[in-house]
């Protein structure tokens, strides 16, 4: 049992604690390193971010393994409420806090390298074998700063198609492959009088990743997967008329084969609508699977890749989370020790079963887990390299915030025939090209 090493989240509510963290630092430096020759035991402090019960609860399993096999270290587990996790991380940083692995995101990395709070892992990982058994979605996520790896990823989201297979076989339709076969089948299924529709439309909070994926797809290999806003001429991926085609087929989607209400949809209300019988046909992240495993019957479901574009191409956004190194750890050789084994593909396959994510490792494709069955499609996606191409997130940009609501409120502006297709592209297309001229 970890329980006496855990550092309960009320710990950290209160600023004070920082401080209490803080000076608690030189107690910690002075028990000498596990990697010298020292008799003392040393103690790392590590903090996770997308925190909740059960999810702890297997981290704990982990650093339990990890302390017996290393018995000169031990590890002090910082777990933050989940909505203020990463200020809570960033405080600590900022104050030089006595921590040393922290959970890094790729929505927060930037930050943390940003103001020299990570450690480059160059150095560990060039002499570390799993560095190179890493697919390539968790190298590219690992190096997404300067080319560097400032974290290596634990687990990845990529979104699949979860659909309803005694619908489909009702209606003699097979999983779609394209965007336009997926309206259709939407289409197909959609009897409002049974209350029952094709497909979980995502107009609230969220929208936008919906709308710009199939943009994507419908531009093809024109788009740069490295800067995925834009094509490769540097146009924006708004500028073309294959971007109308794919905007008037997600519309059509609403349209034909979606609840009227999906218009204000966000995250909850899409899977709700699926798991419920309400739709057929829901595009979500793998941690969804065993909440609807748990929901719906064996049988009545199942998943299949990401719908692709005219040319056969689909373009996708991999989401990461993993374990970085502080820059201000005084025990570096320690905390590598614990990324390391966290890391390996034996520890990442127990912890991405027992979340719901896709592993890092390329040997989890060998593991009947993830050969078949739900996340099967994931395993084909990413060895399919020539149609499912990964593209470098918009994020970066400074007015990314800002464009996420802008293209929902305009998606719902066409829904509500208060903007045209046509000036909604127009202005997307200016807003991306100053966006360019701003730099990220």
């Amino acid at each position: 049992m970890r329980t006496g090493k855990k550092l309960f989240a009320a710990a950290l509510v209160i600023v004070t604690t920082l401080s209490t963290l803080t000076a608690c630092g030189s107690g910690s430096s002075s028990e000498g390193s596990a990697g010298n020759g020292s008799s003392e035991k040393v103690t790392i402090r590590m903090i996770e971010s997308l925190t909740s019960p059960a999810r702890t609860e297997v981290i704990n399993q982990m650093l339990t393994k990890f302390e017996e096999a290393n018995p000169g270290i031990d590890v002090e587990l910082i777990s933050p409420p989940l909505d203020s996790a990463d200020t809570k991380i960033a405080q600590m940083l900022s104050s030089k806090a006595d921590v040393d692995v922290l959970e890094v995101r790729d929505s927060t990395v930037k930050q943390f390298v940003t103001n020299n709070w990570i450690a480059d892992l160059s150095t560990y990982t060039s002499k570390w074998s799993g560095y190179g058994t890493l697919n390539t979605s968790a190298q590219m996520s690992a190096n997404y700063i300067e080319n560097k790896p400032y974290y290596i990823p634990y687990g990845l989201y990529e979104k699949i198609l979860f659909y309803r297979t005694d619908w489909f076989k009702e209606k003699g339709l097979e999983a779609p492959k394209t965007w336009e076969d997926l309206y259709e089948a939407a289409k197909a299924i959609t009897d409002p009088s049974k209350n029952r529709y094709g497909y979980s439309f995502r107009g609230g909070k969220g929208a936008d990743s919906y709308i710009v994926d199939m943009v994507r797809d419908y531009n093809g290999t024109n788009t740069n997967p490295e800067d995925a806003m834009f094509l490769k001429n540097g146009n924006t991926i708004f500028s073309t008329p294959e971007a109308k085609q794919a905007l008037e087929n997600h519309l059509n989607i609403y349209k034909d084969g979606a609840p009227k209400d999906s218009v204000n949809w966000g995250f909850a209300e899409m899977v709700e609508g699926f798991e419920a019988g309400i739709t057929g046909m829901l595009i979500q992240d793998p941690d969804v699977i065993d909440v609807v495993k748990q929901k719906m019957g064996e049988g009545t479901w199942s998943t299949a890749a990401i719908p692709a574009g005219p040319s056969g191409v689909t373009h996708f956004k991999v989401g990461a989370a993993g374990w970085g190194m502080a820059a201000n750890s005084k025990h570096k050789d320690e905390a590598w020790k614990l990324i390391e084994f966290l890391s390996s593909p034996e520890e990442n396959e127990f912890f991405t079963q027992k979340i719901g994510l896709i592993p890092v490792h390329t040997t989890a494709s060998e593991n009947d887990f993830y050969k078949t069955g739900y996340y099967k499609p994931y395993m084909d996606m990413n060895a399919d390299t020539a149609h499912y191409i990964p593209v470098q997130p918009e994020t970066d940009y400074k007015g990314f915030g800002e464009w996420r609501s802008i293209i929902q409120q305009d998606t719902q502006a066409i829904i509500f025939g208060k903007l045209s297709v046509d000036d909604a592209l127009k202005k997307w297309d200016a807003y991306w090209l100053d966006q360019k001229k701003q730099g990220k």
